[in-house]
């Protein structure tokens, strides 16, 4: 009879911080770091949300923290309360975001694409910058990994501002990736295209016509890879292969997860438009 193998879990006993981990996919992210091994920090605005995926998770392997990744102040005492909680920081996953504005460039509203801008893109700077302090002062070989989009690659599939600061945000990684990795520090990200979040159905930070099952149809079936239907743990794996060891030799990578979307169609599929209701 032949021997059992049993595998090691991917992330055994690393500590992460996941921020906009209270929904979506920062929390199906959480729920699957721990399940390979990890202590998580769940990271968000959404307070009552974050507590309760704490609670389901686990208080023994996960705990909450408020963090608005726009405060830089915050972010410095989110990557702190990690390495005072568990002892080290081995993994950030900076996944906070915001869909932003939704008209066309002619009626930009300044203000949303400022905001919008100061949460993809300067955030996720903020949690590169802090985290990597953290690595570099205590030598450790971490994985950092941001959430960018399919729209960082190209134009014309999201909002304007939405497109335009994960096109920074994507810069930013690459930057990030060259300067820490001469301390042993991989900088990745991972390329979702559309999945059914809250954020995905908030238009201007409302919840407005573009409703789940619009965004189910539309999306679904828009990329060449037949019988796929993108979800949020499809994009949480992405970011779990970044974060483990099994890509040590990977980074300023854009790994992108849409089922063949982006070297195959260019729109919305005919006759799926969203409703006026």
């Amino acid at each position: 009879m032949g021997s059992l193998t049993v595998s090691k879990l991917r992330l055994e006993g690393k500590v992460a911080i996941i921020t906009g981990a209270a929904s979506g996919i920062g929390e199906a992210a959480a729920r699957l770091f721990v399940d390979n091994g990890a202590f998580v920090v769940v990271s968000d605005v959404q307070d009552d949300l974050g507590t309760k995926v704490v609670a389901s998770i686990g208080e023994e392997k996960a705990c909450y923290k408020h963090c608005d990744v726009t405060d830089e102040k915050q972010v410095e005492e989110l990557v702190a309360f990690a390495v005072e909680r568990y002892g080290t920081l081995d993994i950030v996953y900076s996944n906070a975001g915001i869909m932003g504005p939704l008209p066309g460039i002619l009626n930009l509203d300044l203000g949303f694409f400022k905001k919008t801008m100061s949460i993809n893109a300067c955030g996720g700077a903020a949690m590169i910058k802090h985290a990597g302090r953290v690595m570099v002062e205590r030598k450790i070989r971490g994985s950092i990994v941001c959430t960018a989009s399919i729209a960082a690659a190209r134009g014309g599939v999201s909002p304007v501002a939405y497109t335009a600061s994960k096109h920074a945000l994507l810069g930013v990684v690459r930057s990030a990736s060259r300067e820490l990795g001469a301390h042993g520090i991989r900088v990745n990200s991972v390329s979702p295209f559309g999945v059914v979040t809250p954020m995905s159905v908030a238009v201007g930070g409302e919840v407005k016509n573009w409703d789940p099952k619009f965004i189910d149809m539309s999306r679904s079936g828009t990329g060449y890879l037949k019988g796929t239907y993108l979800q949020a743990k499809n994009v949480a794996e992405g970011a779990l292969f970044l974060a483990s060891d099994e890509s040590s030799c990977v980074s300023g990578h854009d790994l992108v997860v849409d089922g063949g979307y982006t070297v195959s169609c260019d729109g919305f599929p005919l006759g799926i438009k969203p409703s006026d209701d």
